[in-house]
Formats: C-alpha cells, sequence, structure tokens
C-alpha cells in the first residue's frame, strides 16, 4: 500500500506556492531559530511558540513565513523586555 510521505505531502500541498508557504519540519525549524526539536516541543505543549500543523498523529509540520514571522514578532529593543509571554 502506498504511504504519504512527508515530502510528498509537502510537495503536493505546496503545489504553486512560493517558498515561504513551504511546510518544514522541526529539525528545520530549528536550524532556522537555533532551538533544539525538544525546546520546540516543550514549546508546543506550553501552546507557545510558532503555529504548529498535524496532518497525522505522529508528524508535525510549520509553515516556514510563519517561523519566520515569529522569530520577527520577537524583535526586543532592549535586554529587559522578555522574549515571549
Amino acid at each position: 500500500m502506498f504511504q504519504f510521505s512527508t515530502f510528498y505531502y509537502c510537495f503536493l500541498t505546496n503545489w504553486g506556492k512560493s517558498m515561504d508557504e513551504e511546510f518544514i519540519q522541526p529539525s528545520t525549524v530549528g536550524d532556522i531559530t537555533g532551538l533544539s526539536v525538544a525546546a520546540l516541543a516543550q514549546l508546543r505543549y506550553q501552546g507557545k511558540g510558532p503555529r504548529f500543523y498535524k496532518p497525522t498523529p505522529k508528524t508535525v509540520l510549520y509553515k516556514r513565513s510563519e517561523v519566520i514571522a515569529w522569530v520577527e514578532a520577537s524583535a526586543q529593543t532592549r535586554t529587559g523586555s522578555p522574549a515571549f509571554a
């Protein structure tokens, strides 16, 4: 029986879209943000961090554009401000 891989799922869901709408895995989010996969899991559990998608019970995906927007929204002008609530 044919199984959809994460790559194939992302390819189909992103057909004709710009790279900003690409779905990416937590390891890639970690490369972008510097956070570990475990830290991203904790942020998901706490309801913090970038919005994520679960097309299957064991698959977690993020939109690249939403991850970048989340990082940009954390911009600080001084060190005394909390990074996120």
